[in-house]
């Protein structure tokens, strides 16, 4: 599904053969999930394969990097450089790309005794598909800010997300919207969630939930559609009265909601301020920035 004997993964510096790569069995990351990772998309453009926000996404790499304290002693610019070369070598335009830098082997719970980084691409859809998804507010919430550093993307978090969206596929559902551990409304399992009242936009505020590159994209658009969007702490009767809803993610791009448990939005999707978005993003993605 991800790769094929001619696969090349970019580690260390170096372009190798993904089949030919291998892992201490004693890593932390893969014992504890002490790691830090990015999901980044390509896309094919005009003008050639266009990595939308690289950087950005090296640099919150970076970031949760620094908020564990595992070292990160990579050139941003040089890991956008290897990103696009590694693309060209894998003949791959429209692709996900996975960084992933991995501790080496330490059964202690100190520091890493080294650090390695890896980028690997693939083919892949949206990872919601583009249908309307049936939500349900799931029993799992987001892990209290002072327990983790819920900013950084780090891959034992996301134990939480596999939990939830599981649930929620169990229950007959698409996928899970959490709350925080105060219960307001938080994100889903791998997206953050804006929903639409009266014309306006609302999505949670920072704090509770990861920063999303694309949730800050989504800001950016609607502040150059006109559209007024605020940002705080709602809850999940706030959803229940709201016209219609959206998730938004690097992986999951925009995705409108139909309904979350019992309650569906009212608005046709097509009329929503979420279409509005999602069409703009599309063009946006695989057009050159300005």
């Amino acid at each position: 599904m991800y790769l094929n004997n001619e696969t090349i993964f970019f580690l260390n510096g170096e372009f190798v053969k993904a089949k030919e790569s291998t892992i201490d069995l004693y890593s932390q990351t893969l014992h504890y999930g002490y790691g830090a990772f990015e999901g980044i998309r390509s896309y094919e453009t005009k003008t050639g394969t266009k990595i939308f926000k690289a950087k950005e996404h090296y640099e919150r790499l970076k970031k949760s990097c620094e908020l564990v304290k595992i070292p990160f002693d990579y050139n941003i610019q040089e890991l956008v450089e290897a990103t696009y070369l590694l693309l060209d070598k894998n003949n791959l335009k429209n692709a996900y790309i996975r960084p992933l830098v991995y501790c080496g082997p330490n059964m202690s719970l100190s520091k890493p005794t080294s650090v390695s980084v890896m980028i690997a691409a693939w083919d892949w859809g949206a990872y919601l598909g583009d249908k309307l998804l049936r939500l349900t507010i799931s029993s799992y919430c987001r892990p209290h800010p002072r327990s983790i550093h819920i900013e950084a993307k780090v891959c034992g978090h996301y134990v939480n997300s596999i939990l939830a969206t599981n649930q929620a596929k169990d229950d007959g559902f698409d996928e899970a919207l959490l709350l925080d551990s105060d219960g307001f409304l938080a994100e889903g399992p791998g997206a953050n969630l804006f929903f639409e009242k009266n014309g306006k936009l609302f999505t949670p505020q920072l704090g509770n939930i990861l920063p999303g590159i694309t949730r800050t994209t989504v800001l950016e658009i609607a502040k150059k559609l006109g559209m007024e969007v605020h940002q705080g702490k709602f809850t999940k009767e706030d959803l229940f009265q709201a016209d219609s809803a959206f998730y938004c993610g690097t992986a999951a791009e925009i995705v409108g909601i139909f309904s979350v448990d019992n309650y569906q939005f009212p608005k046709n999707w097509t009329n929503s301020l979420g279409k509005k978005i999602q069409d703009t993003y599309s063009l946006l993605v695989r057009e050159p920035l300005k």
